[in-house]
């Protein structure tokens, strides 16, 4: 079994392809440097990717490591639940307390409890002090039609591996970490990544997405509707919508819990634009944290916190559709098929 922290190339054996790379934008707002969530100042992004094709695994874990905890107890946050089919460990002291206490893992449904552990392990042996008590956060989506010989192939050594692997710049995206075994939409899907530079007033600030792919519905790109079906392939995932789909957004200034809650459901929101079902059998979820330890709280202003509502929106539309374009097609030893989405549909 490979264990990786790279791109696998698509079923057309080019380089990963995203939209911009086609003449495309979402939205008016411009992106950051990598067009990632690595642009927010303070956000480090690692990989493991679990691939056997002969046995049929393709999972993994995605670590999201806000630098800030190295130093600071916690950080402000908010969740949003759009729907709470899933196992999103962490959460009601999130929604109780709108405070992050360690980095965010991502992976499948059956690693979590796994994933919480070793994470819970990273930080105990990081802390200069006595830990007795720590909120482990670790979402996770339903990738066992692709990967379901071995139902928990993740170990504490992946879990550590992604954390520690941890880095700023460009982020990997489609088939790797806790997006290996996704399909979202009818396709092979995985892990996207966007960013925006908003202006508010005289300063910038950045605003990034991650986005853990994973759901039912019907692809809406550059203006219409794409179906697996259209194309003349079979649809990738289950039948009725096990799906799920996780989105991180992080911010570089004082914001309060609340208004970061509200980010959060921009980003759930931002799946509709996409074709997101957001059916009975999907845990979509949505968390939003300021890399600003919360020493002096500060409210956004209504103008500033739509623009950026506004720049979350466009990030996690932008990376759904990224995540679709950088996933590679895989086919099961059991003869399943995820393809992943034609970059003839982008190109001009």
């Amino acid at each position: 079994m490979r264990d990786a922290d790279q791109q696998y190339p698509d079923q057309e054996s080019v380089p990963p392809l995203r939209l911009r790379d086609a003449g495309h934008r979402v939205g008016r707002l411009a992106p950051g440097a990598h067009n990632a969530i690595t642009d927010v100042p303070g956000v480090l992004v690692g990989h493991t990717t679990l691939v056997d094709d002969a046995r049929g695994i393709h999972s993994g874990v995605t670590a999201i490591v806000p630098t800030a905890l190295r130093t600071a107890a916690s950080l402000p946050a908010g969740l949003y639940v759009g729907n709470g089919y899933g196992k999103f460990v962490g959460a009601t002291q999130l929604v109780e307390l709108g405070e992050l206490e360690t980095p965010i893992l991502l992976t499948s449904t059956l690693s979590t409890f796994r994933a919480a552990d070793a994470l819970v392990t990273w930080i105990l042996d990081r802390a200069d002090a006595p830990v007795i008590s720590v909120n482990p956060v670790v979402g996770e989506v339903n990738d066992s039609w692709l990967s379901s010989v071995v139902r928990r192939p993740l170990t504490a050594a992946h879990v550590l591996a992604a954390l520690d692997r941890a880095h700023d710049g460009p982020v990997a995206q489609g088939s790797v970490g806790g997006g290996t075994g996704a399909c979202a939409l009818g396709f092979k899907a995985g892990i996207g990544t966007a960013s925006r530079t908003v202006s508010l007033g005289e300063r910038e600030t950045s605003v990034g997405a991650l986005v853990q792919a994973n759901m039912d519905g019907e692809l809406r790109l550059l203006g219409r509707s794409v179906t697996p079906a259209s194309l003349g392939l079979p649809s990738a995932g289950f039948s009725t919508a096990h799906g799920s789909c996780v989105v991180v957004l992080a911010i570089d200034l004082p914001c309060t819990a609340r208004q970061l809650s509200r980010i959060a459901a921009r980003g759930v929101f931002a799946l509709g634009r996409v074709g997101a079902a957001f059916s009975h059998g999907s845990g979509d979820y949505g968390l939003a944290f300021s890399t600003r330890p919360d020493d002096a709280p500060a409210r956004l202003e209504p103008a500033h916190l739509d623009a950026v509502f506004a720049a979350a929106m466009e990030c996690v539309e932008e990376a759904v559709i990224d995540a679709l374009l950088a996933a590679r097609t895989v086919t099961t030893p059991s003869g399943r098929q995820a393809f992943a989405l034609p970059h003839r549909l982008v190109r001009s």
